[in-house]
């Protein structure tokens, strides 16, 4: 009798992500939580992550049955012990390195606010050992794909591109190209580069070593954070000097949206919500709104349009604007509450204005994560204004809480809000605000627009139910990480739904589902064999090399 054969379960994709921060551990913006968050989405479309991060104290805290994986003795003059373990359903491996991860505060700036003295070195260890692991270091595991997040893991590329053998594909994840990541060129011996990718078509960026400007050229596919900002970065005004690199490569760019773990952001399960209500609800966030207010001595007046902005408060964040427009805004029925910590100059004036305006504004000038969640479930609306905007995760925090979106028309904010047009409006499908360009009085215009808006209480009520309706999860954006990563890696795909680029609405489940493109460009590579622990200096330039 003829016996059936079991289908065997097709393997997933093995994927090294290399970061400089993951949340909960360490967190400064959206990359934490991109870098911390995707992971667990990626294993739903078939793709198994392993997460390298510095190893700060905090990560070293965190790892639960951590275990020695390997001791390198020389990572660019430095001994490098790699521990390997689980802390919050992720897979991660920690650079043990205490002269230069161990150290209080915020892991970029010193005490004083200005960029450690050696981040140079410290980025350039981190993508050493990565590099190091990708081609096979470890005895029992080696990746199939490296993902790359923003200019501290942008040498990555480069190190595995200037190793002999064969390695994996790199995808690089373009969050902000305004940080590159610049050292004087005598560094490359420092960074231990060869003299030769010192060039206009590798890692020299106007005279200086640009760590984000050598993974836009050596990385095999790369993604930005929105198809809008994909756009922007590759014209001059937005391209910070690089617009012509992204244009050169346009084939291999592509925007992918962020999104969010629905787990973490979930107003009925969320600690930091007063009282909790289920996502869509609108009459239930009427007590967050007042105990809000109360909190922070505010007036409790449900009329009073309560405005929030949770921020890095810099001029790219537009929080400059917001200070000076404060005082006009104060003579109409509004309050406002910033929380946030930045620019020194920005913090004084918000300071300056909450002992002018007791009645009309309050701020925590400070980072909170528990705030960061509290206000976005009290607020009426949430401004956004910034002057540029990868993809932002504010505008999916506010929509997910119902908190009406007031943002600028930039990068990923225009990808994920729906204008309150009148056409819009009419057809009920309006969730926010979008104003253009990012000045003083068109934001002024905006939140007058909302003010207009939060009168019309049914019209109000609509928007905030659109965007509790709007997909703001990691699982259509996760299938296209997924999809680009098998197809760069030449790995059998078995994602479960690709979604699209720009996030849909949950109650519109048919929407266009755009494919990628399948062209990948190669650099030549020599056939020498598989690179492992080898830290030797790299050869020479030959005619083989990029």
């Amino acid at each position: 009798m003829a016996q059936n054969t079991p289908t065997p379960a097709k393997r997933e994709l093995q994927l090294l992500s290399v970061a400089a921060e993951m949340y909960p551990f360490v967190k400064t913006g959206g990359l934490g939580d991109v870098v911390g968050s995707l992971p667990p989405a990626l294993e739903r479309q078939g793709v198994s992550t392993r997460t390298i991060l510095p190893g700060y104290p905090s990560v070293l805290r965190a790892l639960s049955n951590k275990e020695e994986t390997i001791r390198i003795n020389n990572v660019l003059g430095h001994a490098v012990t790699v521990w390997h373990g689980r802390a919050d359903g992720n897979t991660i491996y920690a650079l043990d390195v205490p002269s230069l991860y161990d150290r209080p505060g915020n892991p970029y700036l010193d005490a004083t606010g200005q960029p450690w003295a050696d981040n140079g070195l410290r980025y350039a260890v981190l993508c050493r050992a990565a590099a190091l692991i990708a081609a096979g270091l470890l005895p029992d595991w080696k990746p199939e794909a490296v993902l790359t997040h923003d200019w501290h893991a942008g040498l990555v590329a480069p190190y595995l591109r200037y190793m002999e053998g064969a390695t994996p594909p790199v995808a690089h994840v373009i969050h902000n190209l305004a940080f590159q990541g610049l050292y004087p060129r005598d560094m490359l011996q420092t960074f231990g580069l060869p003299d030769w990718s010192f060039t206009s078509d590798q890692l020299e960026y106007y005279g200086q070593i640009s760590f984000m400007k050598g993974a836009l050229q050596l990385s095999d596919r790369l993604i930005s954070v929105s198809p809008t900002y994909v756009e922007e970065i590759q014209t001059p005004e937005e391209g910070m000097g690089l617009d012509g690199v992204l244009r050169a490569r346009s084939n291999v760019l592509t925007g992918i949206l962020n999104g969010v773990d629905l787990r973490e952001w979930n107003p009925m399960t969320d600690p930091s919500v007063f009282f909790p209500y289920a996502v869509g609800d609108i009459m239930a966030r009427r007590a967050n709104k007042r105990v809000f207010q109360a909190e922070f001595g505010l007036p409790q007046k449900a009329d009073a349009l309560l405005l929030g902005m949770v921020s890095r408060l810099t001029t790219q964040k537009g929080a400059d604007l917001l200070a000076r427009l404060a005082p006009r805004l104060f003579q109409e029925n509004i309050q406002l509450a910033v929380v946030g910590v930045g620019d020194e100059t920005i913090m004084q004036e918000f300071a300056a204005l909450r002992s002018r305006y007791p009645d009309n504004f309050v701020c925590h000038l400070r980072y909170s994560e528990t705030l960061g969640h509290r206000l976005h479930s009290a607020v009426d609306a949430s401004l956004i204004p910034s002057r540029f905007e990868p993809c932002g995760l504010t505008q999916f925090h506010a929509l997910r809480y119902g908190s009406i979106p007031i943002a600028a028309r930039v990068g990923g904010l225009s990808d994920t809000i729906i204008d309150a047009n009148s056409a819009a409006v009419s057809e009920g499908v309006a969730n926010g605000i979008l104003f253009s360009p990012t000045t003083e009085d068109m934001l002024y215009l905006a939140i007058r627009r909302a003010q207009t808006l939060f009168r019309q209480k049914a019209v109000w009520a609509r928007m905030q139910r659109n965007g509790a309706l709007h997909d703001v999860s990691w699982n259509g954006k996760a299938a296209q990480y997924a999809q680009l990563l098998h197809e760069m890696s030449g790995h059998e795909t078995i994602m479960t739904d690709t979604g699209t680029d720009i996030a849909p609405r949950r109650a519109d489940p048919n929407s266009a589902r755009p494919r990628l493109s399948r062209q990948v460009a190669r650099m030549p590579r020599t056939a020498s064999g598989t690179t492992t622990s080898s830290l030797v200096p790299f050869p020479p330039r030959t005619g083989t090399r990029p």
